[in-house]
């Protein structure tokens, strides 16, 4: 793993802190991340219902994250709702297909406090808006896969 790619991770992890994101480390089942301590990652274990007794070196772990492409129009309309989008011109195709650009978009047109908002809500929900699933640094969540449909904490 690059030092970017481990940049980006980190930075994508830290925004999730406060919604729960299930993470894969390596060989050792599902783990939920409850904070940073001195580089390394803390988790815990869904398993065994306790704290993993050292930080994780974020080159052993992959969040579990959901493509913008899953996104469905009840989604698109949540975010709108919670986030105060009033732009019509985008619609839940576009978003899903192209999610960089309309993330470009919000960045350049839309009020920061909107921004912040999307941002929330994205990570709220589990979406990679990051490109970490195509980098090979995420998990991709799928119907079959979704361990926040099944996980109990």
């Amino acid at each position: 793993m690059t030092q970017e790619d481990k940049e980006l991770l980190l930075k994508d992890l830290c925004a999730r802190l406060p919604y729960n994101v299930i993470i894969d480390p390596v060989d050792c089942g599902k783990a939920i991340l409850i904070g940073i301590k001195d580089g390394g990652l803390l988790l815990f274990d869904t398993i065994h219902k306790k704290e993993y007794d050292k930080p994780w070196d974020i080159e052993y772990i992959k969040p579990y994250l959901r493509p913008m492409s899953s996104m469905t129009e009840e989604e698109f309309e949540s975010l709108k709702e919670y986030s105060g989008l009033k732009y019509d011109q985008l619609d839940l195709a576009s978003f899903q297909n192209g999610a960089y650009k309309c993330l470009d978009f919000y960045l350049s047109e839309v009020p920061s406090y909107i921004v912040i908002l999307v941002f929330d809500w994205l990570n709220k929900n589990h979406f990679d808006y990051r490109g970490l699933i195509e980098r090979g640094l995420a998990i991709k969540v799928t119907k079959e896969n979704n361990p926040y449909k099944t996980l109990k904490t």
